[in-house]
C-alpha cells in the first residue's frame, strides 16, 4: 500500500469535483477524468458525490452527471467531442462572419450606435449551442439524482444587474439555499441556457437571459470556486485546473503589451486567480481547524470550521507554449484576427490557448492530462477511497505562486 494512504475514515467522505473554467484549456480536465476513469472498475459509478463547474467547466460537469450511472461511459462521450473539436463547433469564425463582425464594430463605434446598435459579442458562439443541445439530454440529471448516483450539480453564471455570483445547482432533497456577500446557491432545473450562460465569457460571447436577468460567464464574480461543492454537502475536493504553475519566472523585457496579450492576461485573471485565492483561504482554514481541533468556532456568529481535505491537478507544462505550436490549425480568417490583436506575438499564446478549439491541441491537453493524473494514480486512489493523501499539491502549489509573485516583484525593482 502507498505511503500516502496512512489512515482512513470509517465511512469514505463525499468527494466533490470541482472544475474551474478555462476555454479550450478545459480539454486538459478531459485527460484527468479519463485517467480517473481507467484507474476505477470499468462499469464504475461516477465517484463523485457533487460535481460544481464553472464556464468550459460547467460543460465537462454537465457530461459526468447526465451520465452518472456509468462514469467511464460519461468521460468517453466528453472526450470524443474534445477530441474532435473544430473552432466553428463552438463559434462562427468562417471569413463571412469574422468581416462582417468587424464591420459592425466599425460603423457602430463611427456613428455612435446611430446606424447600428454596439454588438453584443466579438463571436457568435451559436453552433456551441447546437452542438450541446444534441450532446445533453438535461433530464438525465434529474435521472442521476433520483438513481444515487449524484447527490448535487452546481454551475455558476454571474448576473449583470445585481453584480452576484450564482450558483445554480441541481440536487437531491436537503440541500438549502444560501446567500452570502455578492454570491448566491440557486435550486434550478439545470438546462442549456444555464450553460451557456455559464460560458458567457466577456466581450467574446454574448449575454444570456435567465429569469429577469442577463447573467455571464460564472468566473467572473466567482471569488469563492468551492464554495457551492462544499455547500452541497463535499467533504474533500479533488480540483482540476488549466493554468502551470511550474515555469520559471525570469525578467522581461521592457515590451509595451499588445491588446492580444492583454486580452489574454485578462482571461487568465478571470479563470484562475479566483481558484488560487480560495485554494490559500482553504488551505488557511485547514491549519487553523489542525491547531484549535475540528469544528473549531470562531466571529460573533459561532461560525463552525471544518477541515476540507483537497487535491490539486494541474497542468505539468504550460498551455500557451502548447498552444502556440497549433496556431496554423486555426481557421485563417480568426489567424488574421489574432494577429491584428497582436496575440500571434511573443507572449501572445495566453489569448490562442483559450480560444484553440482544434483537435490538434485539445488532444494533446487530454494526452498531457492523463499522463499528469496518472503519476499521481495512487493519490487519486487514496483520496478517492477515504484515506489521508500527504502531497495533496495544494501546498506546493502555493509555494510556487508565492515564489513567482516574489520573482515578479524583483523583476520589477
Amino acid at each position: 500500500m502507498s505511503t500516502e494512504r496512512e489512515t482512513q475514515s470509517a465511512a469514505p467522505p463525499r468527494v466533490g469535483l470541482v472544475l474551474p473554467g478555462g476555454g479550450a484549456r478545459a480539454a486538459y480536465q478531459v485527460g484527468v477524468l479519463r485517467a480517473v476513469a481507467d484507474l476505477l472498475p470499468a462499469r464504475s459509478a461516477n465517484p463523485f458525490p457533487v460535481v460544481t463547474g464553472t464556464s468550459a467547466g460547467a460543460v465537462n460537469a454537465t457530461a459526468i452527471a447526465v451520465h452518472a450511472d456509468r462514469f467511464r461511459v460519461a468521460v468517453g462521450n466528453l472526450e470524443r467531442v474534445w477530441r474532435n473539436f473544430q473552432v466553428g463547433q463552438v463559434f462562427r469564425a468562417d471569413t463571412g462572419t469574422v468581416v462582417r463582425s468587424g464591420l459592425h464594430w466599425v460603423l457602430a463605434m463611427l456613428s455612435g450606435g446611430w446606424l447600428l446598435p454596439p454588438p453584443r459579442s466579438l463571436f457568435d458562439n451559436s453552433p456551441l449551442r447546437e452542438l450541446l443541445r444534441g450532446q445533453f439530454d438535461f433530464a438525465g440529471i434529474r435521472r442521476s439524482i433520483d438513481a444515487g448516483h449524484l447527490d448535487a450539480i452546481a454551475m455558476s453564471a454571474a448576473g449583470y444587474m445585481t453584480g452576484r455570483s450564482v450558483s445554480f445547482y441541481e440536487s437531491k432533497p436537503g440541500s438549502e439555499p444560501w446567500s452570502r456577500m455578492r454570491r448566491t446557491g440557486e435550486p434550478a432545473n439545470l438546462s442549456l441556457d444555464h450553460v451557456m450562460a455559464s460560458v458567457a465569457v466577456p466581450f467574446l460571447f454574448p449575454p444570456v437571459s435567465l429569469g429577469d436577468e442577463y447573467y455571464g460567464d460564472g468566473a467572473m464574480r466567482e471569488a469563492n470556486p468551492f464554495s457551492a461543492a462544499i455547500h452541497l454537502g463535499a467533504q474533500r475536493l479533488l480540483v482540476i485546473g488549466t493554468r502551470n504553475e511550474n515555469r520559471p519566472q525570469g525578467p522581461l523585457p521592457p515590451i509595451c503589451p499588445t491588446f492580444g496579450q492583454i486580452f489574454g492576461y485578462m482571461l487568465d485573471a478571470l479563470f484562475s486567480d479566483g481558484l488560487y485565492a480560495d485554494l490559500e483561504r482553504l488551505t488557511q482554514i485547514n491549519h487553523i481547524v489542525e491547531r484549535v481541533g475540528a469544528l473549531a468556532s470562531v466571529g460573533d456568529n459561532n461560525v463552525q470550521l471544518r477541515r476540507i481535505d483537497i487535491l490539486v491537478i494541474m497542468p505539468s507544462r504550460d498551455l500557451s507554449e502548447i498552444a502556440r505550436h497549433h496556431t496554423a490549425s486555426l481557421p485563417r480568417a480568426l489567424r488574421t484576427l489574432l494577429r491584428t490583436m497582436g496575440a500571434l506575438n511573443a507572449g501572445g499564446g495566453q489569448l490562442m490557448s483559450y480560444l484553440m478549439f482544434q483537435d490538434s491541441y485539445t488532444r494533446e491537453l487530454i494526452a498531457l492530462g492523463y499522463q499528469d493524473a496518472m503519476k499521481r494514480s495512487d493519490d487519486l486512489l487514496s483520496f478517492l477511497g477515504g484515506f489521508t493523501v500527504d502531497k495533496t499539491g495544494a501546498t506546493q502549489m502555493m509555494r510556487r505562486f508565492q515564489l513567482r509573485q516574489e520573482q515578479r516583484a524583483e523583476a520589477e525593482q
